[in-house]
């Protein structure tokens, strides 16, 4: 596959792009240990974006992995995961504020560290969803690629450290032209007492645009009703 886009996200980085339909966004995680904080959009309708309810329940899952698929709130597929090493990606544990940063880690300002201060992902995920006219009331639940949170009996949850080792990637298929908006900020609930965000490498590569019988479609037939919504938008659209 030819490789498009090639970055190093290191510290708590961000980034944004429009990634169209067949391409791929693979992620890297350098060194064990990162996060990636994630949001996805329809790149030409973006009242359209990621539905972690639907994605969870029409899946049967409480975590995403391969051969698994990213549904939009309109009954449509936005990407599909088609390579993993991890195993193993948290859905439903949101991202961190400045305000649950400071009580963890102290106060780390620009002035003080330059590059180097203490950022939170949400505001690295206003900032760049403000590049897309985007703000406040779009953010939406967000995934957090290679770490891992289960649940107890009681339904309490637990970060599971060192889910993700260094050199483990994790690949999407985007299935519509999609607004990626991420951030390697720390996850939530990472014991972790430093502020210690781990480097990820970030490849966009060209592909081919999957067939009906795509191991991603069958896993669910959700997903491949899904996947036909997808059909239906892209001949009526183009």
């Amino acid at each position: 596959m030819k490789t498009i886009l090639e970055r190093t996200l290191s510290g708590a980085g961000m980034w944004s792009g429009v990634i169209s339909r067949g391409k791929r966004l693979r992620l890297t995680d350098l060194e064990g240990g990162a996060n990636v904080g994630m949001m996805l959009y329809n790149a030409l309708e973006r009242q359209e974006r990621y539905n972690m309810p639907d994605t969870l329940k029409g899946q049967h899952i409480f975590y995403l992995r391969a051969p698994y698929c990213l549904h939009s709130d309109m009954g449509r597929l936005l990407a599909s995961v088609t390579h993993d090493d991890c195993g193993w990606h948290d859905t439903v544990c949101g991202h961190s504020d400045a305000a649950g940063v400071f009580r963890k880690y102290g106060a780390c300002d620009y002035q003080q560290a330059r590059n180097e201060w203490f950022r939170n992902a949400r505001d690295c995920f206003l900032i760049e969803l403000a590049k897309w006219g985007l703000g406040k009331k779009d953010l939406v639940p967000n995934l957090n690629w290679f770490s891992k949170v289960v649940a107890d009996e009681a339904g309490k949850l637990s970060f599971v450290p060192g889910n993700s080792k260094a050199g483990e990637q994790l690949e999407l298929r985007f299935e519509i032209d999609t607004l990626v908006v991420l951030n390697t900020c720390q996850h939530p609930f990472d014991p972790n007492p430093g502020y210690q965000p781990k480097p990820v490498k970030l490849e966009v590569v060209d592909g081919d645009l999957p067939a009906e019988d795509d191991p991603c479609f069958k896993v669910r037939p959700e997903n491949f009703r899904a996947w036909e919504n997808n059909e239906t938008y892209h001949a009526l659209r183009f």
